[in-house]
This record gives structure tokens, sequence and C-alpha cells, in this order.
């Protein structure tokens, strides 16, 4: 993950939550009472957020000391202590619902990711994730998939073309839309098309596009289409597909299989946060 960039989002979500004051945490603890939280895996999964941990309490106060006692992409079990954060009270407070809550989602998001791979079970087709992120949450969740396992395809519009099927309908055809991004992109642009019958397939083949995405096609249409691609084009599959039936997908030979569902309908790994010793008790 970019730290500088990791900065920026840890301080407008403080902001966003804090506000002004943490009315309740100012009224009850001064600025010199110290003590120290524990983050407790309630369940089983893949841990993903060390830098959230590390980064978002030093935000709050450079003094605070952390300890992450596992790393990005391990295996975590119910009970686990995941790590141990010291320094103001006040501080702790304020930052731990904020931090939690985002790797409890990214280690959701890791969690279900390695679940996926594990299901597919391809030595060749990998997962990747696709745009149906959270707003704002992109970056993280994305790194979520990479630490459980996956793949990221674009980021954003800016960095990758993808020609769906409401382009193709408004440039009249895949060549024409192929040809205009031919004519205005540099040598250093991949071009994607979606395609969804054999005559798209070998529209795009003969268009010279990079990758051919199969758009919502079962097992069997693939298993056809696959057929009509030469290996040098890359190829993809994707929508309708769930980790219930993921398998049906693992020998096809598809190069990838995007999986919105990996960030836009993930559980968040159940995770708490505790006192572990605070200075007004010794």
């Amino acid at each position: 993950m970019n730290a500088l960039k990791l900065r920026s989002l840890l301080e407008k979500f403080f902001i966003e939550d804090i506000g002004e004051q943490d009315m309740t945490t100012d009224l009850i603890f001064s600025d010199s009472t110290n003590g120290e939280i524990v983050f407790l895996a309630k369940d089983d999964g893949v841990f993903c957020g060390e830098e959230i941990i590390k980064i978002g309490f030093q935000l709050l106060n450079n003094e605070i000391s952390t300890q992450v006692l596992v790393k990005d992409g391990e295996t975590i079990k119910i009970g686990q202590q995941l790590a141990l954060v010291s320094g103001k009270i006040a501080d702790l407070l304020k930052g731990e619902r904020v931090i939690l809550n985002l790797v409890q989602r990214m280690s959701g998001i890791a969690t279900l990711t390695q679940k996926a791979v594990n299901t597919l079970n391809s030595d060749h087709t990998k997962i990747c994730d696709t745009r149906k992120t959270t707003p704002g949450l992109r970056m993280l969740e994305k790194y979520a998939v990479r630490c459980g396992g996956g793949f990221n395809h674009r980021f954003g519009l800016y960095d990758g073309v993808m020609i769906k099927d409401n382009h193709i309908s408004f440039a009249g055809s895949i060549w024409r839309a192929v040809e205009s991004v031919r004519k205005n992109a540099g040598h250093m642009v991949k071009i994607e098309v979606e395609v969804e019958t054999a005559e798209q397939v070998v529209e795009a083949v003969n268009a010279g596009v990079d990758v051919i995405m199969f758009d919502n096609r079962t097992p069997v249409e693939i298993k056809e289409f696959i057929k009509l691609v030469p290996s040098g084009i890359i190829t993809e599959a994707s929508g309708g597909i769930q980790v219930s039936n993921l398998a049906a997908y693992g020998d096809l030979g598809v190069d990838y299989i995007s999986l919105g569902f990996l960030t836009h309908s993930v559980k968040a790994l159940d995770i708490s946060v505790k006192v572990k010793w605070n200075k007004g008790e010794e």
C-alpha cells in the first residue's frame, strides 16, 4: 500500500469520527493516564491490517507503542492476540473504532479471497477482484485481496481500457470501439473487451484485443468460446460466479476469474479490542 495515501485516508476517517472532540473520553480521562489494549481474534481467518494499526495510532500520538503480532496474509485463530498497543488512554480510545473497522473489513476480504482461491484449486487460473469496491476504500480492499492470495484487476477507469457492452452498443461494434482506442491511446495501453457470444469472441480476436472477458457465461459456453481464442490473448471469466459454483470454472483454461463479491458482499472478520491494563489500576 502507498503509505502516504494511507495516512491521508486515515486522517479523513479520524476527522469524520472524532470531529471537534471525543466528548466521552475527554470528560473521563486526563492526558497523563496510560494504558494498553489488545486486538483479539474472535473468528478464524486471514489477518490484514498491519499498517493500519501501526500508522493509525501513530497519527493520533507518535508516542503510542504498537506491536503487531501477526503479518498480513497470515492465518489467525479464535482467541489469538493480534496486536498490543500502549499509550495515552484517551488516544487509544479515540482511534480504536476506526482502526478496528478497517482491520475487520480487510481481514474479511482476505479471508474470503483465500476461500475462493482454495475452492477454485487451480494451478493455472487466478482469482482477481473488480471495481465493485467501497468508495474511498479501494486501495485498502484491493490490498486485502492480494493478502488473501488473489490478484488485482484494474484499479480504476484511468489505468486500463475495458470495453463493456454499453461501450460496444454506443460505438456500433467491437471493431469500431477497439479502433478508436488504438488511434488515441499510447502503445503501453492494453485493451480488454467483454463478450457474450461466439460471434463477439471472433470479432474481438480479429480486432487484436489483449484480453477477452467472457461475461455472464456458463462453464459449458466458456469451454466452447475459449477454443476460438489464440494462446496470445489473455482470457477472463466474470459474472454469476459464486463460491458455490466456483469449482466448475477451475478446469476451463481461463487465465483469470474476476469476482465482485470479494469486496462488495464481504462479511467483516470478527475481531475485538480489549483493555490489557491501565495505569489507574496499578
